[in-house]
């Protein structure tokens, strides 16, 4: 088995930028079993009195989650948020026409926010501007902001919720550029409707922070930055990754966590040409508001079951990549959120008597612990692979760094199916101090976890001497902790 060859070059005065903490964000839908026997279950032995299972907001809460996304996606264009407020055994159930079932609505905005609460995140709600109105979006924002001099306010106050909520992040629709949508509108369409949405609730709270829908195309997203962009914050990205058609299905797959990040240079370029072109003095960042791998179990007919993907190593490598890629983008991406927690493509999977961890928890879990707060303009260089006309490097690098504590951690993902990585790290380290490394591996790239076997892929630690180069095991995500001099 050859050796491949990798080296990155560490000066912590080369910085990017700081890493938004928001990056690392998640997202719960009202779609199949993620919200409904995921989050929340009232009456299994596993929930506690508001409903939450404790074992699922326990894994939450090692993810560190920043911010929560809710209640949709798809989901969200046909919602109307005061079905789900109130007493529940008087909530109605309706008809939720994107994903062909009844909701119950009996998780709504208020077990929404307690939720974020108990698990320290910050919550982003997302409007429907699909079947729903501007007055509708501004008497939610007053139902959760006011502090009761309004009707909406007072009926969350008659509700038991004395203190305004306080929610700054609110989504100006979901997926309007898509035919499947409902509410499906061109970007002209989309935009104008934006704008007047953004001022109207901008005038209602001014500490508000609106993410604009993007359409992942330049032409859909010049206009909405032209029309809409004195008044958003945000303007969002979905990107799902899959493996091409044809081809090697492996490196196809583990290579889209490193070109995901086309789009995003494309996008930050968009920003600040119309930013100029426009005089938009407001700085507008981007939001990757869904990603995540996603393309086996999305057929109900088929698997009884609604997008419950079952995550291998690859899948995990392919996340480790694209973590990798937001710190790289760290001057430009403001937040991301991996769609989605639980059950549905989640990195956290339940049954009635427990849950286990899919692959892609522990790259979320290693960033989650062991990373710095500054994104650093380190130099890599490795040998490559072609993937869609691009060169990937098999040794995938991003750099982030802790000024206070001196740390540099180096995220490097193996790509290669087979090879071990040799790693130089060239840079001030402090060569009487050992190398920590963090990994996640297992024995084949198609590992997975599962109820039975829990841990066949995982994070593990290790400690060696630094001696200027670390060594990587085929197919693995690694963080290396080293101390600078």
């Amino acid at each position: 088995m050859s050796t491949i060859h990798a080296t990155v070059r560490i000066d912590p005065a080369r910085r990017i930028a700081a890493i938004d903490p928001k990056i690392y964000g998640q997202f719960i839908e009202h779609l199949g079993r993620c919200i409904y026997g995921g989050v929340y279950e009232p009456g299994s032995p596993l929930a506690d009195g508001a409903g939450f299972r404790n074992d699922v907001m326990e894994a939450a809460r090692r993810l560190r989650v920043p911010v929560l996304r809710w209640p949709g996606g798809n989901f969200v264009s046909g919602y109307h948020w005061r079905d789900g407020i109130g007493p529940r055994d008087g909530r109605p159930t309706r008809r939720d026409a994107a994903w062909r079932k009844f909701e119950s609505n009996r998780f709504g905005t208020d077990e929404f926010v307690a939720y974020c609460r108990a698990l320290n995140t910050e919550p982003y709600i997302c409007f429907n501007m699909g079947t729903g109105s501007m007055d509708e979006a501004q008497a939610w924002v007053e139902y959760c902001n006011g502090g009761g001099e309004t009707p909406p306010s007072q009926e969350r106050i008659r509700n038991g919720h004395a203190e305004p909520y306080g929610i700054q992040y609110w989504g100006l629709g979901n997926e309007v550029y898509g035919p499947w949508q409902v509410g499906y509108k061109s970007a002209q369409a989309y935009a104008e409707q934006a704008r007047e949405y953004a001022k109207f609730i901008r005038w209602t709270d001014r500490d508000v922070r609106l993410i604009a829908c993007g359409g992942g195309e330049a032409e859909w997203d010049w206009e909405v930055l032209k029309t809409a962009g004195h008044f958003i914050d945000y303007i969002s990205y979905h990107d799902y990754f899959r493996p091409d058609a044809d081809g090697d299905p492996y490196y196809s797959l583990v290579s889209r966590g490193y070109t995901g990040g086309r789009y995003l240079r494309d996008l930050r370029g968009l920003i600040e040409a119309a930013r100029h072109r426009y005089e938009i003095r407001r700085p507008i960042r981007i939001c990757v508001d869904e990603w995540n791998v996603f393309y086996r179990h999305n057929d109900f007919a088929r698997y009884g079951t609604l997008h419950e993907e079952q995550y291998d190593l690859a899948d995990a490598l392919c996340v480790a990549s694209y973590l990798n890629t937001l710190i790289r983008h760290a001057d430009a991406v403001g937040m991301a959120n991996l769609a989605q927690m639980v059950n549905v493509i989640a990195p956290i999977f339940t049954s009635p008597e427990g849950l286990f961890l899919q692959t892609i928890f522990y790259p979320l879990l290693m960033h989650a612990e062991h990373r710095g707060s500054i994104a650093l303009d380190a130099l890599a260089e490795s040998e490559t692979f072609e993937a869609r006309g691009e060169a990937v490097p098999y040794v995938d690098i991003a750099v982030s760094y802790d000024p206070e504590a001196g740390t540099a951690y180096v995220h490097a993902v193996n790509l290669h199916r087979t090879s071990t990585a040799k790693l130089d790290i060239v840079g001030g380290f402090d060569a009487t101090s050992d190398a920590t490394v963090f990994e996640i591996n297992g024995a084949s790239t198609d590992a997975r976890n599962s109820v039975a076997h829990p841990d066949y892929v995982e994070m593990i630690e290790r400690r060696q001497p630094y001696s200027g180069s670390i060594e990587l095991a085929p197919h693995s995500a690694n963080t290396i902790v080293l101390k600078l001099q």
